[in-house]
């Protein structure tokens, strides 16, 4: 079994290699022929085409390779079903080949016509068939216009429905990458298996809801994805307490951090350890902060470490390493500040600290253009860091590893020998290996201060329990994502703030996702 194998709790996201070795496998090794997968493909897109707009005239714009011919067999199949269908085609229907050139010509009714934005006017839905899986880079024209135009046409308050085949064109479906434009879709009908891009941003913020769509591809084939969306099953490796455990047994954390105005951070992050079910919390704090302390982490122990005006002192460092002999993880950093020997203690304590660790905020700043320092570490190492402390380690820009997140996670990962946590409604979690999990997230109610402590601390816990750092790492965006939905839900998105999430930790252990349709313009 490769190293990279995913586990049962990853929805495997085949990326366009590997589902092009899937198709292969099924016409060539299964006999299964390829016109009969391209017509299951274009019923299910159809379906899809029936449910969003169940009136109205339908534009279908098709390319040239087999993108266009899932297409055509949607527009034929509506077409038989009553539905006023406008085949619109993108250069010469001559150069259609194989299935696409079969579906073409058994097409019913008024013959496809060329290409033109004018031809998207009132149209109630328009079905994106242009580029497939297979497409990467800048699309060119005539593609770039009609992506361009199908934008336009679904602008406006009674703009048309947008519905992708397979991928919306211009997005990279093998890692979410946009060069210059692609389609925004309402919903994307994607074929045997949804694909990375389709989950990873700015693809996702392309793709409106995903639906899979069978083709008659069998479960197994040649292709070993490395790449799967984290399900609700990861929580089941989550060790509980039994009748037996104690406080020890259930996982002692150590939170070092904290500065003056920046004491929510350790204190959430510890709080949060406590509620994801750690038996043990210990907060290493600034001496002169201690009070604030004391007086608000009241299941939480404290010790205190040298300060210089509320910033830790590196003196502090042989403390918090003797601490860490006795604890099962370390969260580093929540709340730490920037003055430099508070960022020299997280390095010192962080290359010296022989115990699980997360570091998370200034504790990932103190290792910014250094992270092959942490490459040495013999005990598992997640950092957490959102666009920006990812660009300072990567010493890159915040832009560039938005448009490149599952690269710049990967990068990251690789070169601290670290599993990486990038964070966003798409957070992604790396190992060295190259192996991903992707959250489907869909909790608005996260974008608040504070709720980044909240998972480093339920991360945190989660390593505490000698869980595997990668599925620690998995269990906690899953758990955190299904807090953040149940306090959305309870209090309203608008009005959520950390605290509420912490609350709703126990629940999400065993809370499912709630349930979404269609919406427009993402997901």
């Amino acid at each position: 079994m490769s190293d990279v194998t995913l586990p049962d709790w990853l929805q495997a996201l085949p990326d366009a290699a590997e589902q092009r070795a899937l198709d292969e496998w099924a016409i060539h090794e299964l006999g299964t022929p390829g016109l009969d997968l391209m017509e299951r493909a274009g019923r299910g897109l159809s379906d899809l085409v029936l449910e969003l707009a169940p009136t109205g005239r339908i534009a279908v714009v098709c390319g040239r390779g087999n993108n266009g011919g899932d297409g055509l067999v949607a527009a034929r199949r509506l077409r038989e079903l009553g539905r006023e269908v406008d085949v619109l085609m993108l250069g010469d229907p001559g150069e259609l080949r194989g299935d696409a050139r079969n579906n073409f010509e058994r097409l019913p009714g008024t013959p496809p016509a060329q290409f033109t934005a004018a031809a998207l006017a009132g149209a109630a839905a328009v079905v994106d068939a242009i580029l497939g899986t297979g497409f990467s880079g800048e699309p060119r024209e005539p593609a770039a216009g009609a992506i361009r135009a199908i934008n336009d046409a679904a602008e406006g308050a009674r703009g048309a429905v947008v519905i992708a085949c397979d991928v919306p064109s211009g997005v990279d479906a093998s890692t979410g990458e946009i060069s210059e434009v692609a389609v925004r879709a309402d919903a994307t009908a994607t074929f045997h298996a949804a694909k990375p891009g389709l989950w990873i941003s700015p693809g996702k913020d392309h793709a409106g809801e995903v639906r899979v769509v069978a083709i008659g591809i069998p479960p197994g084939g040649p292709a070993d994805p490395r790449i799967g969306l984290i399900e609700d099953s990861v929580r089941e490796a989550i060790p509980r307490r039994g009748r037996e455990s104690t406080k020890f047994a259930a996982g002692s954390v150590l939170v070092c951090g904290g500065s003056t105005g920046l004491t929510g951070a350790p204190s959430m992050a510890s709080e949060s350890a406590a509620r994801a079910g750690a038996g043990y919390i210990t907060a290493l704090v600034p001496a002169s902060l201690n009070p604030i302390f004391e007086v608000r982490l009241l299941e939480v122990m404290t010790v205190t470490l040298p300060d210089a005006g509320g910033s830790l002192e590196l003196g502090g460092a042989d403390t918090v390493l003797q601490r860490a002999e006795r604890a099962d993880s370390l969260v580093l950093g929540p709340g730490l500040g920037r003055e430099a020997d508070a960022l020299e203690l997280a390095r010192t304590v962080a290359a010296a600290a022989e115990l699980p660790l997360l570091l998370d905020a200034d504790g990932l700043n103190a290792h910014a253009g250094a992270l092959a320092s942490l490459a040495a570490r013999n005990h598992p190492t997640v950092m957490t860091p959102h666009a920006g402390e990812l660009a300072r380690l990567l010493q890159t820009d915040s832009a560039a590893v938005g448009a490149r997140r599952l690269h710049s996670a990967r990068e990251a990962a690789a070169a601290a020998r670290a599993v990486i946590v990038l964070k966003g409604d798409d957070t992604i979690v790396a190992e060295p290996s190259g192996r991903v999990g992707v959250s489907r997230g869909g909790a608005s109610a996260l974008a608040t201060a504070g709720t980044g402590d909240v998972l480093s601390g339920l991360i945190g816990a989660y390593l505490a329990k000698r869980m595997d750092p990668f599925e620690a790492a998995c269990a906690g965006v899953l758990v955190h994502a299904r807090a953040g939905q149940l306090a959305g839900l309870e209090i309203g998105s608008e009005g959520v703030i950390a605290s509420d999430v912490i609350a709703r930790l126990p629940r999400a252990l065993t809370a499912p996702a709630p349930s979404r349709g269609p919406s427009r313009r993402g997901s």
